[in-house]
């Protein structure tokens, strides 16, 4: 698990509104994507990714959870980005956020959903925060088919030979 508790950087103050983030899924999927992450934004605050390896037990992730809730308390709302829909991350995120108010559950995360969450978080509550990511996590699924597409110039009518 990796976490950033200071509430000052070196560049700018995080706001009390900022809601956490909670990365978790299968085998190395979440510290896979938050080195990701870093590579491209560096460190975010208020980001936790915790790993759910084969060797791992519900109780230990539940723990785990329990820990990243705790270390983001001064986040009054939490979004839990999870792998799988009905996965193990995803049903102890969920059990998780319907005990506490204001936090959220994502499942299908992708690399371009986590980046929509962290970057355009602030002042946003947690429902509108996971609108926000679902959005730009819906906008990264494509394919070179469509893509293609989008790009080429309608052919111009002639009028024949």
């Amino acid at each position: 698990m990796s976490e950033l508790l200071s509430v000052h950087t070196d560049t700018f103050v995080i706001p009390d509104s900022l809601p956490g983030i909670i990365l978790c899924g299968h085998g190395g999927f979440a510290c896979g994507l938050e080195k990701a992450v870093k590579q491209i934004l560096g460190q975010p605050p208020r980001f936790i990714a915790i790993d759910f390896p084969e060797t791992s037990t519900t109780a230990l992730l539940t723990s785990q959870m329990q820990d990243a809730i705790a270390t983001l308390q001064s986040a009054n709302e939490i979004l839990f980005l999870t792998d799988l829909l009905g996965g193990t991350p995803f049903r102890v995120a969920s059990t998780l956020a319907m005990l506490h108010g204001g936090h959220e559950v994502i499942a299908g995360t992708n690399l371009q959903l986590v980046l929509e969450a962290v970057m355009e978080r602030e002042g946003l509550c947690g429902e509108a925060l996971r609108k926000q990511a679902l959005t730009g996590g819906h906008q990264g699924l494509t394919c070179l088919a469509d893509e293609l597409q989008r790009t080429r110039e309608p052919d111009e009518l002639t009028d024949g030979i």
